[in-house]
């Protein structure tokens, strides 16, 4: 019976230690199969939002690179400049629209869907509108120009258009590859400068878009950062958002130029020396502050999702050092600063005052710095730091309390401010 007892015993014992042996066995096999042939890393550049995988924030950490950007798209970089109009965003999206072949670059192709949506929409429903604005730049990103086309009138035919909006800003469109043949009796408002095209033909366009490296879109038309967030997190993108601010006393000054008839009531205000901060116009220029400054303040806040995605520039401080600010920007989104960008800066910053229109992204740079401050009355001066104080502060604009210190060179309304 004893022996009996222990023979069950001696069984047992050996069949832990065969177990034991074979998983010993089977992790130096795994380690030896790993040494000889090392996984490739996932490609995640398919991957679409609804099937993206769901990482725990310790795995998001690691996807991130050595300078904490994601490297899903194979590289490829999405850059968003936004910015209200009269800021400069012309001449600052023009530093990516001439980093060279393999940028392709869009001036404002939301004026399209802007200038087709009804106007009870545009004001009642900014939510709605952010989302179309939204997709359509998602489209656009991904070099699908489908959307787009539903807001461009006349509609194309066959996917070719003459009323694509200043199509003669994006060197992309005016290219040899996307340059069709002269259409006779067929107008282009928007015509390339740079050579004789025929209409757009949006597929060449898309084969373009296609076949370039990084994409990049100048838009005045998107003023709710929050709304981004799906583009922004979208995996098939790696999205860079650089918010372009001014001083809106400039902003202001430059819009009393730039749209005379439009803002005309804001010269008789400063001519009677009324301060009529209910009236409807300056409600719409607070708004328009408040929704400046809520958007910068999401981007500074640093959510998860626009974690070393966002980054806000003064207009100022690239007045003053343009070439330093440019190469920031381009650090920022991890695409290498061209010779070409360089030269277009030397060669456009230095214009003479008569080359330098209303519209134009040639720029005396230094005295672009705080030209306006001196074409604009005192009392509306005061009426700006009024309805937009806290959007001054926040982007550190000094207030003035006299028409002596606003007219003053030798005092600067810019504090030093570093945003991170």
């Amino acid at each position: 019976m004893k022996t009996k007892y222990a023979m069950v015993f001696i069984c047992i014992v050996a069949l832990v230690i065969i177990e034991k042996e074979s998983n010993i066995l089977s992790r130096v096999s795994d380690k030896l199969i790993q040494r000889q042939a090392p996984q490739p890393p996932l490609d995640y550049s398919n991957i679409t939002q609804n099937g993206s995988p769901s990482l725990s924030e310790e795995q998001e950490e690691e996807e991130l690179d050595d300078v904490g950007t994601y490297s899903f798209s194979g590289g490829r970089k999405h850059i968003l400049l936004v910015a209200t109009t009269r800021t400069g965003s012309s001449f600052v999206g023009e530093l990516f629209n001439q980093h060279g072949e393999d940028m392709f670059y869009l001036f404002e192709p939301l004026w399209h869907v802007e200038l087709m949506l009804p106007t009870a929409t545009k004001s009642n429903n900014g939510t709605v509108l952010s989302g179309i604005y939204r997709d359509v730049l998602q489209g656009l990103f991904l070099c699908d120009f489908s959307l787009l086309e539903k807001y461009i009138a006349p509609p194309p035919k066959d996917h070719v258009t003459p009323a694509f909006f200043r199509r003669e800003s994006s060197l992309s469109l005016c290219e040899e590859s996307v340059c069709s043949p002269v259409v006779k009796f067929v107008f282009e408002r928007f015509h390339c400068k740079t050579r004789r095209c025929g209409p757009l033909n949006l597929t060449l366009a898309t084969d373009s878009c296609l076949s370039k490296q990084h994409h990049a879109v100048k838009t005045v038309r998107v003023n709710q950062l929050d709304t981004l967030q799906p583009l922004v997190e979208d995996r098939r993108l790696d999205v860079r958002i650089i918010q372009l601010v001014r001083d809106p006393r400039a902003i202001l000054a430059s819009r009393m130029v730039a749209f005379s008839s439009k803002y005309q009531i804001w010269k008789t205000w400063a001519q009677d020396g009324q301060l009529p901060e209910d009236d409807e116009e300056v409600k719409r220029f607070k708004a328009n502050c408040d929704q400046i400054r809520m958007s910068a303040e999401v981007g500074l806040s640093q959510p998860r999702w626009l974690r070393r995605r966002y980054m806000l520039v003064r207009y100022e401080d690239i007045a003053r050092y343009p070439m330093q600010k440019a190469e920031e920007m381009y650090r920022f989104t991890g695409i290498p600063f061209s010779p070409q960008v360089r030269e277009w800066i030397l060669r456009n910053t230095q214009t003479m005052q008569e080359d330098s229109g209303i519209f134009s992204t040639q720029k005396n740079s230094s005295e672009q710095a705080e030209k306006l401050r001196f074409s604009i009355p005192f009392t509306l001066a005061q009426v700006v730091q009024r309805v937009c104080g806290p959007t001054m502060e926040l982007f550190g604009y000094r207030f003035v309390d006299d028409e002596k210190t606003l007219m003053n060179k030798s005092i600067s309304l810019l504090e030093e401010k570093l945003f991170l």
